[in-house]
């Protein structure tokens, strides 16, 4: 009966000992045929940008995510702030401009309006009287405690990001025709 127990302690010791040999065994892994890069989220040159989903001045839920596959010029204005309004005719102008556009790698351009009004009556009067004819007008009505600004550390305003197709931002705080020379460039020359 000894030398059966001694049998088994040994046989037991051997199997711990080949599994737990060094070096350990390689396990074949199954390859992986889709590989998704995905970019660092924040508000820098080359960061995806965050996303922001806010309302409408209708109420409507509008996200900045909606527009992947398009240019976006994310702009951050009020319609109490005087160099918003005094840059609002050359973001119309862009709009206008580069709306029906071709580009290079995208399905169009769009903008995407986040207000930082207190109240619905001025924003949305501000948004008649300059023109600002595109749909994305968004807010929380937060003033400068706007998670949207948080978001994206806006400490004044106007502030704008180009993002590209991707999400990816790839130009902040264009104004006049640096924002022309910005879009030119993603356009698809013929």
């Amino acid at each position: 009966m000894k030398s059966f127990k001694l049998i088994i302690v040994l046989a037991l010791v051997a199997l711990t000992a080949y599994n737990f040999a060094w070096p350990p065994k390689k396990k074949k892994r199954k390859k992986n045929k889709t590989h998704i890069v995905v970019g660092h989220t924040g508000t820098n040159i080359g960061d995806i940008a965050p996303n922001i989903k806010l309302k409408s001045p209708n109420g409507k839920e509008m996200s900045l995510s909606d527009l992947r596959g398009k240019v976006v010029l994310i702009d951050f204005w009020a319609s109490w702030c005087g160099p918003c309004r005094r840059e609002n005719p050359n973001v119309v102008k862009a709009y206008n401009k580069y709306n029906k556009a071709k580009f290079k790698n995208a399905k169009g351009f769009e903008i995407f309006s986040v207000s930082l009004d207190k109240s619905i009556g001025p924003w949305k009067s501000a948004i008649a009287k300059d023109g600002l004819t595109w749909k994305y007008h968004v807010s929380d009505l937060l003033y400068w405690n706007s998670k949207a600004a948080a978001l994206y550390h806006v400490n004044s305003i106007p502030m704008s990001f180009l993002i590209d197709e991707n999400g990816k931002i790839i130009a902040k705080n264009l104004r006049g025709i640096q924002l022309h020379q910005a879009l030119d460039k993603l356009v698809e020359k013929l």
